[in-house]
């Protein structure tokens, strides 16, 4: 009887999950939608909607259109059930996002960092500010935030408090998720930023759809999240996606992670502005921070043949990581995202093929390369995925 008893509760459980599931992934949706989406029958469908209704997830939201007969009610998550906030801890700067549970931006705020001074203490100030932040400007009681997602460069080593080791900051094994924990009694979920970029463009963006699939970030640094059969590659780990400390030139540029020759020591931000120095013979980039150089560089490439040239062996060197990718993983579809990635946008035709020349005609064939369609915040709009895949995966409870 016992067993019987459990062996219901987690049919139940295994139901509100992925009735939730559809509703927040793809609502409004009809009841019938939802039959036909799941598999489950009409009355388990009914029952268990009745259920997130009563309890504020889930709302109706209007008819359907009808061409006669009763007309269905679409069903969408209720939006102030909870609220979530999602943190992009990056290398330039921290920023802080309130969302409610339809991804409505409530509030934002950052942080700019000092470069090569990112101290895992100014870090997490940062955080616990913003939070304080974003709530008191949109008005919303600590109580009704489910929870807080950080995305955050380097290795995030998962367990009770999740540990980052970011070998470019000079971060060994840094407790950040304590020392946030610290400032805040909200459940807190890290990973990392490239990670967390892949799973917003997943759900909402150029993933939508695809089942293996690789999500490049292009900022001051380079990283990558790697989608198989639906579901994020971690490795023994967590560390695998570290695209940018592949080797693309042995014994070349030096890296900030110490090696010589890896892809991010060509197409990281930092680094190509850095080749438009030398290029420029030494002359300062105009701009105060490495986005408006970016911007610079870019802009200059309409009438400078030099800044064209660091442009178009940019496009060469991401073609040939991309084509590493698409050899290595076999995706159906890569996607660019990441400031820098948005910046240097224009740049797509020229990186399609030079992936083409470099990787191996099948597979190239096979998948297709676009750029982010969630542009700056996707890192901080799939940090705040997190809690709410939790709650998910709960179906609905908090626990």
């Amino acid at each position: 009887m016992e067993l019987a008893r459990a062996t219901n509760r987690s049919v139940r459980l295994r139901n509100r999950s992925a009735l939730l599931s559809r509703i927040f992934l793809d609502g409004p949706l009809t009841r019938q939608d939802l039959v036909r989406g799941t598999g489950l029958s009409q009355p388990a469908v009914s029952n268990v909607v009745g259920d997130l209704i009563d309890e504020g997830l889930v709302m109706e939201a209007g008819a359907a259109e009808s061409d006669g007969g009763r007309p269905s009610m679409m069903l969408r998550m209720a939006p102030r059930h909870a609220v979530v906030v999602g943190v992009d801890v990056g290398e330039t700067r921290v920023r802080v996002e309130l969302f409610d549970l339809t991804m409505t931006v409530l509030g934002s705020v950052e942080y700019p960092l000092e470069p090569n001074r990112t101290e895992p203490a100014t870090v997490a100030g940062h955080v616990l500010a913003g939070i304080d932040r974003v709530l008191a400007d949109s008005g919303i009681s600590r109580s009704e935030v489910l929870g807080v997602g950080i995305g955050v460069s380097g290795v995030v080593e998962q367990g009770s408090q999740a540990i980052v080791d970011a070998q470019t900051l000079g971060w060994h094994r840094v407790p950040l998720q304590r020392l946030i924990a610290e400032g805040t009694d909200l459940p807190l979920h890290l990973d990392n930023g490239a990670k967390t970029l892949g799973q917003a463009e997943m759900w909402f963006g150029a993933g939508r759809g695809a089942r293996h699939a690789v999500f490049a970030l292009v900022g001051s640094g380079v990283g990558a999240a790697v989608v198989t059969n639906g579901v994020t590659y971690r490795g023994a780990s967590s560390s695998a996606g570290e695209w940018g400390h592949t080797t693309l030139v042995y014994g070349g540029r030096p890296c900030r992670c110490g090696a010589r020759g890896c892809l991010e020591a060509y197409v990281g931000a930092e680094a190509v502005i850095d080749r438009y120095r030398e290029a420029r013979r030494g002359r300062p980039v105009p701009g105060a921070d490495e986005e408006s150089q970016l911007g610079a560089l870019v802009a200059a490439a309409e009438k400078s043949e030099t800044a064209r040239r660091v442009l178009d062996e940019t496009a060469d060197y991401l073609g040939a990581g991309v084509a590493n990718l698409i050899n290595l993983f076999n995706p159906e579809r890569v996607v660019l995202g990441g400031w820098a990635a948005m910046a240097l946008g224009g740049l797509l035709p020229a990186i399609r093929a030079a992936a083409g020349r470099q990787a191996l005609r099948a597979p190239y064939a096979q998948a297709t390369i676009e750029l982010g369609r969630l542009g700056v915040d996707a890192v901080a709009l799939g940090a705040a995925t997190l809690p709410i895949a939790r709650l998910l995966a709960n179906g609905g409870t908090r626990r």
